[in-house]
C-alpha cells in the first residue's frame, strides 16, 4: 500500500516557535505572545493576517507551548452543527486535565449569526479558542464575539523572512542551483506568501542544473494561452493601422481603414482597437482624442454602414495627427509591475478609515492631513505602502507640457514640505 505523499508546506512546518519565519513582534522577548507563554496563561486570541503568514501553525505551537489538547476545525469542510458536536464533545474527553484550545480557520466563514455559538462555551471556559482569518475583524466577526478575543495582527512575510525559509528548505532537503537573481525573483513572487512559497519551491524540485530569472518563469508560469485566430489578415491589418496612427500618417490610415471595412471587418472591434490608440499612444498629450473616439463609436452604433463609416475616417485622422504620448501607458505598465509585487501591503495605517474602536486601537486613520485644510490644498503624504515611486513622465508635446508643469509643481512643493529642498 504506498503511502500518500506529504505536501511540502506541511512537511517544513515549523516544529517549535524559534524556527517561526517572521512575526517577531509577537514572538520575541516582549512579544504578546511570548508573555502568554511565559506565564502559562491560555487566552482566546484572534490572528488576523494575509494568507501564508504562519496563523494555524502559531495557533498549534502556541497550544503546544501550554501543554493544551489542540482541535482543528474549518468552515469549508464542516458546517455549524459539527461545530456544536466538537465543543460538546469535548466535555467527555478524558482531558480534562488539560486545556483545550480549538482552532477555527477561516472563522469568517461563519456568518454573525453562526458565530453565536461560540459565547456560552467561551463563557463558561469550555474552551479556549483561536480563531484565524484574513478579513477586517471589524467587519467579519460580530461585536459579541470579538469582545471575548484578543486580536493579533499577523504581518505578511519579508523576503528575509521567506528567505530563512528558502534556507530551511536547503539544508533539509537539496540546493535548488538558483542563480542569485532567479532566488530574489522567487521570493518577490512569493508575495509575503509562505506556502505559496513552498509550492512553488515543490515545483522546483529535482530540475538540475543553474536556474536564472528566465527559466524560473518558465517553470512556474503557465504557457498563456493561445488566441484563437480568425485569420491572419484579421490581426495583420489592425497591427497596421494602428503602427500608421502612431506615425503620424493618417493618408495609410484611411488606406487600412478602407481595408477592413471593404472585408467586412467588424466596426466595433476597430472602434475599439481605436480607443486603445487614443489611451496609449495619445494619452494625456491631447485628452480629447478619447471622447472624439467614443463619439465616432457612438455614432456608428447609431448610423451603421455606409454612414457611420466616415465617422470613424474622421476620427482616425484626428488620432494620427495629434500629438503623441505613451507616457501614460508607460506609467500604468510601471506602477501595475510594482503592484504585482506588493499586493501583500496594506496602504499605510495613516490614510485607512478607522470607523470602529478596533481600528483606531490599531492606529488607523491616525496622522491623516486632510489636503483642503492646508493652505495650499497639498499636504505632500506618502500615499503608498512602499517609498513613495515615480511613474508619470509626462513629454514636452501637446498638452503633457501642461501636465508637466503641474506635475514638477507638485513635485518642488513636495520637497519644501518634506525637508527635501
Amino acid at each position: 500500500m504506498t503511502t500518500r505523499p506529504v505536501p511540502l508546506a506541511e512537511e517544513l512546518r515549523p516544529k517549535k516557535l524559534d524556527e517561526i519565519a517572521g512575526q517577531a513582534h509577537l514572538l520575541n522577548q516582549d512579544g504578546f505572545l511570548s508573555h502568554l507563554i511565559r506565564e502559562k496563561k491560555p487566552l482566546s486570541l484572534l490572528l488576523w493576517g494575509p494568507p501564508g503568514c504562519g496563523k494555524t501553525t502559531l495557533a498549534r505551537l502556541y497550544a503546544a507551548a501550554l501543554d493544551a489538547h489542540f482541535l482543528s476545525f474549518s468552515p469549508l469542510l464542516h458546517g455549524i452543527g459539527d461545530l456544536k458536536k466538537v465543543i460538546e464533545d469535548t466535555r467527555k474527553y478524558p482531558l480534562l486535565s488539560r486545556q483545550i484550545i480549538l482552532f477555527v480557520d477561516e472563522i469568517h466563514r461563519f456568518n454573525k449569526a453562526q458565530q453565536d455559538v461560540f459565547l456560552p462555551f467561551l463563557e463558561n471556559g469550555t474552551v479556549v479558542l483561536i480563531g484565524a482569518t484574513t478579513e477586517n475583524p471589524s467587519f467579519a466577526l460580530n461585536k459579541a464575539l470579538l469582545s471575548r478575543l484578543r486580536v493579533l495582527q499577523l504581518k505578511a512575510l519579508s523576503d528575509q523572512d521567506l528567505e530563512q525559509i528558502l534556507l530551511r528548505y536547503e539544508s533539509v532537503k537539496k540546493p535548488l542551483h538558483l542563480a542569485p537573481e532567479a532566488k530574489t525573483l522567487l521570493l518577490q513572487l512569493s508575495q509575503g506568501d509562505a506556502r505559496h512559497l513552498l509550492n512553488m519551491i515543490e515545483n522546483l524540485q529535482g530540475i538540475e542544473g543553474p536556474i536564472d530569472p528566465a527559466r524560473l518563469h518558465q517553470l512556474l508560469q503557465k504557457r498563456s494561452a493561445i488566441y484563437d485566430k480568425e485569420g491572419d489578415g484579421h490581426y495583420q491589418l489592425i497591427s497596421a493601422l494602428h503602427k500608421a496612427v502612431r506615425g503620424s500618417d493618417p493618408d495609410a490610415a484611411l488606406y487600412w481603414l478602407a481595408r477592413m471595412l471593404e472585408g467586412g471587418e467588424s466596426a466595433e472591434f476597430i472602434a475599439r482597437r481605436m480607443v486603445r490608440m487614443a489611451v496609449e499612444d495619445i494619452g494625456l498629450a491631447d485628452p480629447d482624442a478619447l471622447q472624439i473616439t467614443l463619439n465616432a463609436w457612438r455614432a456608428y452604433d447609431q448610423l451603421g454602414s455606409p454612414e457611420g463609416d466616415l465617422a470613424l475616417a474622421q476620427a482616425l485622422i484626428y488620432l494620427s495627427l495629434a500629438p503623441k504620448s505613451n507616457a501614460a501607458y508607460t506609467a500604468f505598465s510601471a506602477a501595475k509591475e510594482l503592484a504585482s509585487n506588493t499586493t501583500h501591503l496594506p496602504p499605510p495605517p495613516w490614510i485607512i478609515n478607522a470607523p470602529t474602536q478596533l481600528m483606531k486601537e490599531f492606529g488607523y486613520g491616525k496622522g491623516y492631513q486632510y489636503d483642503h485644510d492646508l493652505p495650499q490644498g497639498f499636504s505632500g503624504q506618502n500615499y503608498f505602502p512602499v517609498e513613495r515611486a515615480s511613474f508619470y513622465q509626462p513629454v514636452e508635446r501637446g498638452f503633457e507640457r501642461e501636465m508637466k508643469k503641474r506635475l514638477d509643481y507638485f513635485a518642488k512643493l513636495r520637497g519644501e514640505i518634506n525637508g527635501k529642498t
